[in-house]
């Protein structure tokens, strides 16, 4: 509620003192949405944390069991905290960043992940969320479509998700070396489907 406070507030100013304007505004406001908080996830368990930031951010989750989207923070489900398990994220619109990417660490349950238009994304989020060895175990499914700061060196740290079965590119205008990219996965992945539309 204080942040809501100061934030309407800020707003009403027609020059921010610290910045150069309102873009400037938002991205700190991403930030903060994305800063981790630690004890929340001793408290709830990675899978309620992880579902609050995602949520906080505009992305949406699905979980174990259930075939509808979750979507609204407000509406979160309750009950025991062991049970509801993230198994697809949809990250489309969002402003997730790679600060807050230590909320996925403890998730388990996690097959599908899909990143689009997510402005924020950079190769270092693509690099971290494929160190996570739950999610290397847990994730078949990938699509990253529409992020511009992504590169061949984020697609190429996506090989260490061993379990990867299916793995979707497009219009990354940031990956510019299409055929080293399908020999690399040959080797590292050759089970896995790679559609490409580059």
């Amino acid at each position: 509620m204080m942040l809501l406070r100061k934030t309407q507030q800020l707003c009403g100013l027609k020059k921010l003192p610290w910045s150069c304007g309102s873009r400037y505004f938002w991205g700190w406001l991403n930030a903060v949405f994305n800063k981790v908080d630690y004890e929340r996830i001793r408290e709830a368990g990675p899978d309620r944390a992880a579902s609050e930031w995602l949520l906080r951010c505009g992305a949406m989750v699905r979980y174990h069991g259930q075939h509808r989207w979750q979507m609204d923070y407000n509406n979160l489900p309750t009950g025991p905290l062991d049970k509801y398990k993230i198994q697809a994220i949809d990250a489309t619109d969002s402003c997730i960043m790679s600060i807050g990417f230590d909320y996925l660490e403890g998730l388990q349950h996690v097959e599908k992940i899909r990143l689009c238009k997510c402005h924020y994304i950079e190769d270092d989020c693509l690099e971290r969320l494929s160190k996570f060895e739950n999610l290397q175990k847990s994730v078949l499914e990938m699509e990253v479509i529409s992020c511009g700061n992504i590169t061949e060196k984020g697609i190429i740290a996506l090989y260490n998700l061993s379990n990867l079965k299916c793995l979707l590119l497009s219009d990354l205008p940031g990956v510019r070396n299409k055929e080293n990219l399908v020999q690399a996965f040959k080797i590292a992945l050759p089970s896995l489907e790679l559609k490409l539309d580059l």
